[in-house]
């Protein structure tokens, strides 16, 4: 399956639909400026994309004081941190955003960190991971830029790390995909493409994808991206 076809094919299976205007760039740099919101999936595959879009498009994610990329982790931290990440710098033309991995893993209730005991809470169980992503949803709408949902990726059960269920994402990202259909915001499914894949792009009880995974990924995001370029 192409790439074309599988936007297509993704977007159909899940009622949402590429939203048919282009966005139109204006000032002295002519190319648009992205943003990358996402966990270390998204980490992955960001440079990838880079690639893929010089001379077309600027690429951006967050990045600490020390020069390493920001895990965005779930949607607590999105929340907390919506005013630092895609405002840190210009006007952004696109923001491609994801958070759902981290929300469904189990922590501490008391030190807030990972867990591996099932009667510990998830960090944002569906109902906070609902109200969380409204709150995100509703701020990146007030920065005039075409947002774009990549669902989160699958994974096999059970990963190492901390304990994660793999029949979560597909939960999470039915309650992502009302959200953002509500606000027509277009979906990249990743999870739908690593999916009938996971045996060649995740790594072995892991949530967490091969090497080979961001090439791999890369197109998909790219094709998403390019469609408002």
């Amino acid at each position: 399956m192409d790439r074309r076809k599988l936007i297509q094919h993704s977007s159909a299976a899940i009622g949402l639909f590429l939203l048919p205007n282009r966005l139109l760039f204006g000032g002295m740099d002519p190319l648009p400026d992205i943003s990358i919101l996402g966990d270390s999936i998204s980490i992955g595959y960001t440079d990838f994309v880079r690639k893929k879009l010089e001379g077309k498009a600027n690429v951006f994610r967050p990045m600490k004081e020390n020069g390493n990329p920001w895990n965005c982790q779930g949607t607590t931290q999105g929340v907390e941190y919506l005013d630092t990440w895609p405002k840190d710098q210009s006007k952004w033309d696109i923001i491609h955003f994801n958070f759902g991995l981290h929300d469904l893993k189990h922590i501490d209730p008391e030190t807030g960190k990972n867990s591996k005991d099932p009667f510990h809470p998830q960090q944002a169980a569906l109902k906070q991971y609902k109200k969380n992503l409204k709150k995100i949803v509703k701020g990146l709408k007030t920065m005039d830029a075409q947002s774009i949902f990549a669902t989160t990726t699958p994974f096999p059960d059970i990963p190492e790390g901390p304990l994660r269920h793999a029949d979560q994402p597909v939960k999470y990202n039915k309650v992502a995909l009302k959200i953002m259909n509500k606000n027509d915001i277009p979906i990249n499914d990743l999870y739908g493409f690593v999916l009938p894949q996971m045996n060649k792009m995740q790594i072995l009880n892991n949530v967490h994808i091969t090497k080979k995974g961001p090439e791999m990924l890369d197109d998909v995001v790219v094709y998403g991206i390019k469609t408002y370029i």
